[in-house]
């Protein structure tokens, strides 16, 4: 079977706050920008290619934010898919503030957050977003007051859901005092699991994990390195395999895999056709921590 023929929703699916269905292997946007996620991309149209692309794969959860660009991304994703299709989730964040190539400032002022929910639903194209996630937590703001004015919003109809990023399980549980929280968005992936008490706590409630960086394999994706062998076992990539192992980690995680070329994408949508045993999955995890000690 080609890279052509897998489809996402071979991934299996996930509810989002337990109404919004979405198939598990979905698309991350911030590489549709240019370098340091500043400005625009060096090809904008195989930027909407990808999208497009993405779309026909069966991607029907996208994730992006504001601070894409900013805004480049939801622009680019606004010109791609817009009108969306009925089944597509749309994903995005506030709480990050740019002030040039790499640099991420947090702000979470109330204020500051309704002005940025209002630009999201703009620039993409939406009456309300389903997804709308707190970037990072501001330590100079109390998190009651910034997931309250998300939670005002979310009243006026303009929020659906409620979701945190870099987050660990009491800002979590400090969160959810202030609002319902659907979804988690914390760096995971095969070799790096420092949020794994929070995946843990997500599993057992039923959270979407949303993992970002989730093919940050480095040299454990490389020739000879330990995902090597499986690779050649499956016909396939060390990369479509540490998202293999990313979906058979949990059934809450909903990885991102994101680029910004057609031929990546549908390598990284392949992953999807690929289910690994008990075994195998074992061997990756042990293999990993075995590599890293």
């Amino acid at each position: 079977m080609s890279n052509s023929d897998i489809t996402a929703d071979q991934a299996g699916t996930f509810r989002i706050g337990g109404d919004i269905e979405v198939n598990r292997l979905g698309y991350g946007a911030m590489q549709l920008t240019g370098e340091g996620v500043w400005k625009e991309p060096s090809n904008p149209d195989e930027s909407v290619r990808v999208l497009q692309r993405a779309s026909e794969l069966g991607v029907n959860f996208i994730d992006t934010a504001d601070a894409y660009g900013p805004f480049t991304a939801n622009r680019l994703i606004k010109e791609a898919l817009h009108p969306y299709n009925d089944d597509m989730t749309i994903a995005t964040k506030v709480g990050l503030t740019r002030a040039g190539p790499n640099d991420w400032r947090p702000v979470g002022r109330p204020e500051y957050l309704r002005q940025q929910v209002e630009l999201n639903l703009m620039d993409l194209g939406l009456e309300r977003i389903d997804l709308m996630q707190l970037h990072r937590v501001d330590p100079e703001v109390p998190i009651a007051d910034q997931i309250g004015e998300l939670k005002k919003m979310q009243e006026e109809g303009k929020i659906r859901h409620i979701g945190l990023s870099e987050v660990n399980t009491e800002q979590f549980k400090e969160a959810q005092k202030a609002a319902s929280i659907a979804s988690v968005q914390n760096r995971y992936n095969l070799a790096n699991r420092d949020s794994e008490e929070m995946l843990d706590y997500c599993t057992d409630n039923n959270i979407a994990f949303i993992p970002w960086f989730p093919l940050a394999t480095g040299e454990l994706a490389q020739e000879g390195g330990p995902l090597a062998q499986l690779a050649e076992e499956h016909n396939a990539k060390p990369a479509q395999l540490a998202l293999a192992w990313l979906l058979k980690r949990s059934d809450v995680i909903l990885p991102i895999p994101g680029t910004s070329t057609v031929s990546h994408l549908e390598d990284n949508i392949a992953a999807a056709g690929i289910k690994l045993s008990d075994e195998e999955f074992n061997t990756l995890t042990n293999a990993v921590k075995n590599s890293s000690s």
